[in-house]
């Protein structure tokens, strides 16, 4: 039972106030007694407005439904549609011309382009894996993965076939991002030898190697004798080390379970540690003990001779959560549980408030600024609302207007159809848009529930909605400025084992405009890093077209035919049934909630919550319009429960779905499916939330 002590009104759990008045406050110099009472006013005003906006959701949601209801069978009229949607204020007026105010952005952000990790807040060893991706070794890269186009590694030992071919390729890539005058890399006889195409590309001297740039990303080349590769090198290079992940999102949202103060004090704990610069995990691997920790800065000579330093670590954005939850590790005065968003809002930033002031071992934001990406907010009154949050949280900890600076998230329905409005509601600190096509897949599902059965899952990726939502997020943040200023993100590829398919498929988001996209592991950093020294992001930026309009966003994904045979009814609810249980397992039973679980194929594909919403938005929808029965469901959640029990079989921890079908993860994906119509936006974590407490109550 979580103990609770009472600050300014406020009921908190006291393991969290201890955490925050002892770690956070106390260096900070604040009074103590002076923020719980400023945080309790704080609550008092934002609270009630966080309330009210998800009630305008439902009540826009409902208005929806009605409409489509009462239109059954008749065909989808565009302007109409439009008009209505106008007419209830789910559309409003486009914002006059203007360009975003941010200032003071770190280059990562603002000029620089590259690749961005996401890593669960709760998993301290992934965090710092993540927060090191800074740097990352070409050599490794392609030697462990399918990237290379050559024969797999030999089991046992040192393969040396394979690594003349990662030294092979790794000379192509020198050569493309470094050329020299009239000589290959192939050719150098040591590191005095060649001379630079470029000789600008040339910036100075690391304790080991050269240090280079190109399109804005360094490349170190390192020359060791001394190293099993480097003295059987021709020239002695040993490795040749690429700028990776230059920004990550430590996640207190999609990718962990977090639902109750034990929970968030793990969050905040492990984002103290980043921040400090002293977190660090202790953990087994070959039969010794490691400990991990942050890296230091990359020490060079420059070209004049001056000492200089490059970032050892990747700029670490939070991502708080978003409106709808709350969490009970602190009470109202009316006795609810406090709105989860702000409660992140205001801890993650008084942990960052450490390195604004001065605090930090290494030192995130070189500019001070503190980076929060918000997720699923609907439309720019909840953007506007996250910019008075975010002011007022300033004023309680002191800080200058617009230290705290955002990410908007575009993977709602009312946000692409409002994406400017949105950017101005935020517009002198956003740093980052993004695409996310299973949240927004999820959100269109919910959206329009009631218009009819949608298309296969599959299909949605072909559709005109989805093609239009790419294209508008990126050409209406560079109409307002966004370039050299924030970046435009796209989202993750997922299957952290197929790494040559990334490389051939992943640089579409370069070119679609992309200055930064989501990658499941430093190793995918590295490798997708080679992409940016392929194009020039910023040059491609330049030339994109103008925005287009909104008739294909708001196009429906219905399904023109309806009478499938039964067996691609089974394939497709098979396909559902099986990501949702596989995923539930692990969020459920083992608080996972971000991790490689296999599809229905076997392929390991890292999985969130965004996951869930689709496969069970899709499944509700088809319900709903009697496309299939909850018989023809219940066989396919059986059969997929007996194939996720067999994909689970090598975890001892592992509870079987099979014999626990009244347990709480088997409850959990029964109820995301025959709740789905009513839950809130097609979201699943009030059920999640609630079966996990469940469960941890035993």
């Amino acid at each position: 039972m979580t103990n609770m002590i009472t600050r300014s009104g406020l009921s908190v759990d006291e393991q969290l106030a201890a955490f925050l008045d002892s770690q956070v406050l106390a260096p900070l110099g604040r009074d103590v007694d002076a923020f719980w009472q400023g945080f309790a006013a704080l609550l008092a005003q934002y609270a009630p407005r966080n309330a009210s906006l998800l009630a305008k959701r439902e009540t826009l949601q409902s208005q929806i439904d009605v409409w489509h209801s009462e239109r059954a069978g008749q065909p989808h009229d565009p302007a109409q549609y439009q008009s209505f949607l106008r007419e209830i204020g789910y559309l409003v007026p486009e914002p006059a011309d203007f360009q975003i105010g941010t200032q003071n952005v770190d280059a990562e952000i603002a000029t620089m382009a590259g690749p961005q990790l996401v890593v669960p807040i709760l998993n301290a060893r992934f965090l710092l894996n993540a927060a090191n991706a800074r740097w990352g070794s070409l050599y490794d890269a392609f030697y462990g993965t399918d990237a290379l186009d050559a024969a797999p590694a030999k089991p046992g030992g040192y393969d040396t076939a394979r690594g003349d071919a990662v030294i092979a390729r790794g000379r192509e890539f020198l050569d493309s991002a470094l050329p020299l005058v009239d000589q290959s890399w192939s050719d150098l006889a040591d590191e005095n030898d060649g001379k630079l195409l470029n000789e600008d590309q040339y910036v100075g001297k690391t304790d080991k190697g050269l240090l280079f740039v190109n399109n804005g990303l360094h490349i170190e080349v390192v020359f060791d004798r001394d190293t099993p590769v480097g003295k059987t090198d021709q020239a002695g290079i040993a490795d040749i080390l690429v700028e990776s992940a230059l920004t990550t999102i430590a996640d207190c949202e999609d990718s962990v379970a977090a639902v109750d103060a034990e929970d968030k004090l793990l969050a905040y704990t492990n984002w103290l540690g980043v921040i400090r610069g002293d977190l660090q995990e202790s953990f087994e691997k070959g039969g010794r003990t490691l400990t991990r920790k942050l890296s230091g800065d990359k020490n060079y000579t420059d070209r004049d001779g001056a000492a200089q330093a490059l970032s050892g670590r990747s700029l670490m954005f939070v991502r708080n959560v978003g409106h709808l939850m709350t969490n009970p590790a602190i009470k109202l005065p009316d006795g609810g549980e406090i709105p989860e968003g702000i409660m992140d809002a205001v801890f993650t930033s008084a942990i960052s408030s450490l390195d604004v002031e001065g605090h930090a071992k290494y030192g995130n934001s070189r500019h001070k600024n503190i980076y929060i990406v918000k997720p699923k907010m609907h439309g720019p009154e909840e953007c506007a609302f996250t910019n008075d949050l975010f002011n007022a949280v300033e004023d309680l900890l002191g800080l200058a207007r617009h230290t705290i600076k955002v990410g908007v998230m575009d993977e709602e329905r009312r946000t692409s159809a409002n994406l400017a409005a949105c950017i101005h509601a935020v517009r002198d600190r956003i740093v980052f848009i993004n695409t996310g096509f299973l949240d927004r897949t999820g959100d269109e599902i919910h959206t329009s529930m009631r218009a009819g059965p949608m298309m296969r899952k599959g299909a949605m990726k072909g559709s005109a909605w989805l093609g239009s939502y790419e294209a508008r997020n990126v050409a209406i943040g560079l109409k307002h400025g966004l370039s050299g200023k924030a970046q435009i993100g796209k989202g993750m590829w997922a299957a952290p084992d197929l790494m040559g398919q990334m490389m051939v498929e992943k640089i579409g988001h370069l070119r679609a405009g992309a200055n930064t996209a989501w990658v499941p592991s430093p190793t995918a950093a590295t490798l997708h890093a080679l992409h940016y020294h392929a194009e020039n992001v910023f040059d491609i930026q330049a030339n994109l077209p103008e925005p287009a309009g909104l008739d294909e966003l708001l196009s429906i994904p219905l399904a023109t035919e309806t009478n499938w045979p039964e067996d691609e009814l089974r394939d497709e609810l098979d396909n559902n049934a099986q990501g949702l249980l596989g995923y539930v397992v692990r969020w459920v039973d083992a608080g996972v909630g971000c991790s490689k679980v296999p599809d229905i194929n076997d392929v390991g594909l890292m999985e969130d919550r965004a996951t869930l919403r689709i496969s069970s938005q899709h499944m509700a929808n088809w319900l709903l319009h009697g496309i299939v029965t909850e018989d023809q469901v219940m066989d396919s959640l059986n059969r997929m429960a007996a194939k996720v029990d067999a994909q689970n079989a090598g975890d001892p921890t592992y509870v079987p779905l099979i014999g626990n079908e009244d347990g709480a993860a088997f409850s959990a994906a029964k109820e995301l499916v025959f709740k789905g119509v009513e839950q809130p936006s097609g979201y699943t974590e009030p059920l999640l939330h609630a079966w996990r407490l469940r469960k941890k109550a035993g």
